[in-house]
C-alpha cells in the first residue's frame, strides 16, 4: 500500500505478532517459513505451550501447541485486516482441512489486539470481513484480561513473551520519537 505524507500522520505504530496453533514441529517449521515470506524473519519467538483449552480446533489435530512470533520494525496497526487475510491464505495452503491456525495481531504499550474472521459482541468490524479484539490490556505494570479473554491468554502464561514484545515497541517508539 502506498503512503502519502498525509497518511504518515495517521500511522499507528505497533509490533506485529502472530499466535500459531500447530500439531508438530514439521507444521511449525512450514508455518514459520510461510509467515517469514510475508512479514520477514521473526524477531522474537516464544517457547511452545501445550494447548488444551478448547476442542474448537480439533479438526487440526487432537493435540496442539501454541507459539508466538513477533516481527521486526514498527508496523501500521491499520493493516490488521491484510495481516489476517494473508494468514488465512497460509492456513488454506497448509492442508484441507487446515493444519494450522494463525492469529495475527499487534502489541503496543497498552494492549494486545488480535484479528478475527469471527464476529462477537466484543469485536469491532474493521474492513474486508475482519474484526479486531482487544484481548489483553497492559495496566499497572502487568497484562490484564477481560471477561471475554480466551482462557489461555487470561492465564498469564504468555505474559513474558508479550512483555518482551512490548518492551521492543517502547524502545523502537523512543528511537522513532528521537529521530522525527
Amino acid at each position: 500500500m502506498n503512503r502519502t505524507e498525509t497518511d504518515e500522520a495517521f500511522f499507528y505504530p505497533v509490533k506485529l505478532l502472530a499466535g500459531v496453533l500447530y500439531p508438530d514441529d514439521r507444521v511449525w517449521t512450514w508455518t514459520v517459513n510461510a509467515l517469514s515470506s510475508l512479514w520477514g524473519e521473526p524477531e522474537e519467538v516464544s517457547e511452545p505451550f501445550p494447548f488444551s483449552h478448547t476442542d474448537y480446533y480439533a479438526e487440526i489435530a487432537p493435540l496442539l501447541h501454541r507459539r508466538f512470533l513477533s516481527f521486526s520494525g514498527l508496523r501500521d496497526g491499520g493493516e490488521l485486516p491484510e495481516w489476517k487475510l494473508a494468514s488465512c491464505a497460509v492456513e488454506e495452503r497448509s492442508r484441507k482441512p487446515r493444519e494450522v491456525n494463525i492469529d495475527p495481531g499487534y502489541v503496543n504499550g497498552a494492549r494486545l489486539v488480535l484479528g478475527s474472521t469471527k464476529d462477537h459482541s466484543h469485536r469491532i468490524y474493521i474492513r474486508r470481513g475482519i474484526k479486531a479484539e482487544v484481548t489483553l490490556r497492559y495496566r499497572y505494570g502487568k497484562w490484564e484480561p477481560f471477561d471475554y479473554t480466551f482462557p489461555d491468554f487470561a492465564s498469564g502464561r504468555y505474559d513474558p513473551f508479550l512483555s518482551r514484545v512490548r518492551n521492543r515497541w517502547i524502545s523502537e517508539m523512543n528511537t522513532r520519537r528521537n529521530t522525527l
